[in-house]
């Protein structure tokens, strides 16, 4: 029996750098039952994957806390009736507790109500109102009670605002105080009071124990839990900034002269630079997402319903499937769903990219947050709240964003060990300067020491990797592409060559009429018209290319006399009297048809890929038509785009080689591999990795599942099957193969930006701390260093939300 394997995501609050990160990973990997965990430093959440037979999710969130964090949750409070007892009250309090998803959860007999902690991203509301109602009772949400994760982004900007302004404010005079020192800024006036120690100590301390506390705090839970962050570096070197400034103040009592050489000023502007920094990154990661909230508010935010004979408007998620929707013109489809009245174009750009609307008809599905133009459509809903394409794609987008690159794990190894090497160099550094440098002073080496701890930051390297995989796989969603994990988007630039499947993939997939050739004596239009009457009777997909094709043309069809299909040779049919026949060249020469003038004509056609049938009216041969599979608008541009690119494009298909050579030579595709068998694309794959090469296999159907598994790289047209999707690493959602280049193009773009910031991260730390350690870098000079360091990385990575192709 195979071990039971699920996965949660937790949203963690209380990070301040990197190695706060890589210490939650380490002890969530330690506990028991879990399989594999990864924190994201800037998404600030966690992804495990755990055993549930071992270990629950109050397991993870008991160890979180533990090490000094917290896991963000959403609250609501529920209005429970039917309760009738205690009994009542611990039933529904127990089964609650047992959801995946839920933890914790009281209910309250006396008040008739129930509070319940949850992870929003394993369940909703909604599923806990409709447990407590399958237990037997009535639930309802009592008000907006609930705190999201959006709004603690807010309330975050807004303390760390607060506190900036604050001790801004506190620390200008002492600022002031610092800058007059100098014998060239000596000319500036600088009142009296500024000097004295006391109004410094005054000025100093809210700033140090008010807006600082959350150092304190931060440092003392990774002592505890013997591990080290930034918050230790701040608290350490604002610290003794501060409590020497504080002995000298004291030892100053009894006399006259003003005390110049404190270093109040130092401990204060730099925690109001690094509360600056701060706040700059909040705001920036919040940006980072901006992916996220653009396909969110795509979504309708309620639907019209038609319910026990009356028309209601209803809040989206109180759509159940099933339900019959109204859709007016101008208004946006609420959830994916079938139509079964009306007729409308539909704008389906925002999945699609297509500006020009699609035709949709009775039959036809529909997308949710589609937009519907002209005509009033009925709609059946037949997928609802996570199940609907537009909740998918935002599913594989928060997964990618929420996932490691490869290249992350140098950085994480390199932050676990950063801060204790840090602060080993910042006591070599003052006792160099305190022995030999400058001996017996102090003050100067301690300058040195706060230098060399304020500045070596780990952040920086922290959000290099996860801010431009965050923002490089928004910017590739919102052009079609979605990767579903960093690891995938990494590797993407890397790949060599790519293996295209020819049906559905180079090909529109579906046959269509593409040529219809008469003899002399016969009309065209009266041939059409037998022909397509005669063949609406058969349930042959080349059939229904024909008559569709004819339909086109707007000629009416009648009806069949008599109707007979003849396997493996085609049709025969009485229309109008006329005895019509229409198959392959053993039919007609199973009634004897003479047929020696279509054959060079038929045999060319064959030869460019098309699928020619003969048709006999009167057993005397009338002429031909044919049908074929037709390359997609965009193939050939985007074959051209791939080998610009330096790649080798393949098409790989189960057609006779002759179909396969002719869709090829359309497509600008010079290598073929023809009459695979489903099985045989994986081991096709398998032999282009044999040779060396970085493959990426592009399908579309269930077939093409197990080479979309085995490849490098795995890429389903999303107009393809669930389970071509499923089995991909990336879906290309406008089934367009441009998307292809745009997903190399997107890696490409992400990767340079990802080593950019590494590059920067590690090379401002690897030339601050010598020159910190040097005596070249004030104190507060490194603090604005170490802020812009952060926000610099950010920002750079933010860059790729506004890439253009």
């Amino acid at each position: 029996m195979t071990q039971e394997i699920k996965e949660a995501v937790l949203p963690i609050t209380g990070m301040t750098c990197a190695s706060c990160a890589v210490r939650i990973e380490k002890g969530l990997k330690k506990v028991e039952g879990v399989e594999e965990a990864n924190v994201n430093f800037a998404l600030e959440r966690t992804s495990i994957k755990y055993n549930p037979n071992v270990v629950k999710i109050e397991d993870f969130k008991k160890k979180i806390n533990d090490l000094g964090y917290e896991v963000v949750e959403e609250k609501v409070d529920l209005a429970i009736i039917g309760m009738t007892c205690a009994a009542c009250a611990t039933r529904i309090e127990k089964g609650l507790n047992k959801i995946e998803g839920v933890t914790n959860a009281t209910v309250n007999l006396a008040l008739e109500s129930a509070t319940v902690a949850y992870n929003p991203s394993q369940i909703g509301t909604k599923e806990i109102i409709e447990k407590i109602e399958k237990l037997g009772y009535q639930a309802s949400e009592k008000g907006e009670q609930k705190e999201d994760v959006a709004d603690l982004k807010a309330k975050e900007v807004e303390i760390q605002q607060g506190k900036f302004f604050f001790s801004l404010i506190l620390s200008i005079p002492l600022l002031w105080a610092m800058v007059s020192h100098f014998s060239f800024t000596s000319f500036i006036y600088l009142p009296d009071m500024f000097m004295n120690p006391w109004v410094q100590l005054a000025l100093a301390t809210p700033v140090q124990f008010i807006v600082g506390k959350q150092f304190y705090v931060g440092a003392f839970k990774a002592l505890r839990n013997k591990s080290a962050n930034m918050d230790v570096l701040v608290a350490l070197g604002t610290s003794a900034a501060y409590f020497y400034s504080l002995y000298l103040s004291i030892a100053s009592i009894g006399s006259e002269a003003h005390m110049i050489e404190l270093y109040y000023e130092t401990s204060a502007v730099l925690i109001t630079l690094i509360i600056l920094g701060k706040l700059f990154e909040v705001r920036a990661k919040g940006r980072s997402s901006e992916a996220i909230k653009k396909l969110m508010g795509l979504q309708a935010k309620t639907a019209t319903v038609f319910r026990n004979g009356v028309e209601q408007e209803v809040a989206l998620e109180d759509v159940v499937v099933g339900d019959i929707l109204y859709v007016k013109p101008g208004e946006k489809v609420p959830v994916d769903g079938e139509i079964i009245e009306g007729r409308s174009a539909l704008d389906e750009s925002m999945l699609t990219g297509e500006s020009v609307p699609v035709d949709k008809t009775i039959g036809d599905s529909v997308i949710g947050a589609t937009i519907n133009k002209n005509g009033f459509l009925k709609v059946k809903a037949t997928k609802v709240g996570r199940d609907t394409a537009l909740s998918q794609i935002i599913k594989v987008v928060e997964e990618a964003q929420g996932s490691k690159a490869p290249i992350q794990r140098l950085a994480d190894q390199i932050s676990g060990i950063f801060v204790p090497i840090v602060v080993a160099i910042a006591f070599l550094t003052f006792f160099v300067w305190f022995i030999w440098i400058t001996p017996g002073d102090f003050a100067e080496a301690l300058e040195k020491l706060i230098a060399v701890l304020v500045i070596a930051c780990p952040c920086a390297l922290g959000l290099a990797t996860p801010t431009s995989i965050m923002a490089g796989s928004g910017r590739a969603a919102e052009i079609g592409v979605l990767f579903k994990g960093g690891e995938h988007l990494e590797m993407t630039h890397r790949l060599t060559t790519i293996l295209l499947d020819k049906t559905g993939t180079v090909t529109n997939g579906a046959p269509i009429l593409t040529d219809v050739l008469v003899e002399k004596h016969v009309n065209e239009e009266e041939f059409l018209q037998l022909v397509g009457t005669a063949e609406k009777q058969s349930e042959h997909p080349l059939a229904e290319a024909i008559v569709t094709g004819i339909k086109e043309k707007k000629i009416e069809l009648s009806d069949v006399e008599e109707f007979e299909a003849i396997p493996g040779y085609g049709i025969k049919a009485k229309v109008n009297n006329q005895t019509i026949l229409a198959g392959t060249r053993k039919l007609m020469q199973k009634y004897n048809i003479n047929i020696e003038q279509a054959l060079p004509t038929m045999e060319n056609l064959e030869e460019s890929g098309k699928t020619a049938m003969l048709i006999a009216i009167n057993n005397q041969y009338a002429g031909l038509v044919a049908v074929a599979d037709t390359i997609k608008a965009t193939s050939k541009e985007a074959v051209k785009r791939l080998k610009e690119m330096g790649l080798e494009v393949v098409m790989i298909t189960g057609d006779n080689e002759r179909t396969a050579k002719a869709i090829a030579t359309e497509a600008g595709i010079d290598s073929v591999v023809a009459e695979v068998l489903p099985e045989g694309k994986a081991e096709e794959v398998k032999k282009l990795q044999k040779e060396g090469k970085i493959v990426a296999m592009v399908g579309d159907g269930i077939n093409d599942a197990p080479a979309l598994a085995i490849a490098d790289i795995g890429m389903a047209i999303g107009t393809g099957t669930d389970v071509a999707m499923e089995a991909a690493d990336i879906t290309l959602i406008r089934g367009d193969l441009n998307s292809i280049a745009d997903a190399i193009f997107m890696s490409k773009k992400t990767i340079r930006n990802i080593k950019q910031n590494l590059f920067w991260a590690f090379a401002y730390n690897a030339l601050g701390i010598p020159v910190a350690a040097l005596g070249f870098l004030a104190p507060w000079l490194a603090g604005a260093a170490m802020a812009f360091s952060s926000v610099s990385v950010v920002l750079n990575a933010l860059r790729l939300q506004r890439v253009k192709l």
